[in-house]
């Protein structure tokens, strides 16, 4: 973690920079490495001004504060850093995912396999149907009836086994061997 400290309208002191140093580096533990931080110190006549400007991984969090006291100045802006980031991320945490986070989040896991465990892929359960015979229309009507994502049939017209799905766009698709 970087942060730089600057003063403004004030003499530089070590001890107040060791101390907005300590105070900021608690926010390390909210984000992601690389975080450069920059922390600006002021004094207007007898206002004290701490100002932060976070950066990590795109993530940019600004927060000011102004007391009597530069110490009680760096505490406040601290724990308004330390707020937003963290409603940050809940947003995150509650937003869904998109199509390709979820993809490279699969491919991480995949990834992440252990060694040992990747053996041949092994059926888990099996499940024994009925494949009624109807028509497709009668089977659309059946699968809007059901809570599924799909239904397995028999087609009146063919008398092969089909398959009738339910896309992601609404509509559905149908799966016919070729004999």
């Amino acid at each position: 973690m970087q942060i730089n400290v600057a003063f403004r309208h004030t003499e530089t002191s070590d001890a107040l920079r060791m101390y907005a140093e300590d105070k900021v580096s608690r926010i390390k533990k909210y984000l992601e490495e690389p975080i450069e931080a920059n922390v600006v110190l002021q004094v207007e006549k007898f206002r004290h001004i701490a100002d932060v400007t976070v950066e990590s991984n795109g993530l940019r969090i600004n927060a000011r504060e102004e007391t009597e006291d530069m110490y009680s100045a760096i505490d406040m802006v601290v724990d308004k850093l330390e707020g937003q980031i963290k409603k940050y991320k809940e947003k995150l945490r509650n937003r869904k995912p998109t199509a390709s986070e979820r993809s490279q989040r699969l491919m991480m896991n995949i990834l992440e396999w252990p060694s040992e465990e990747r053996s041949e892929p092994r059926v888990v359960t099996t499940q024994q149907i009925y494949a009624k015979p109807m028509d497709v229309d009668e089977a659309v009507m059946q699968l809007n009836l059901s809570n599924g994502d799909f239904l397995v049939f028999t087609n009146r017209a063919t008398m092969h086994v089909n398959v009738l799905y339910r896309r992601k766009d609404g509509n559905y698709g149908l799966i016919e061997p070729v004999q």
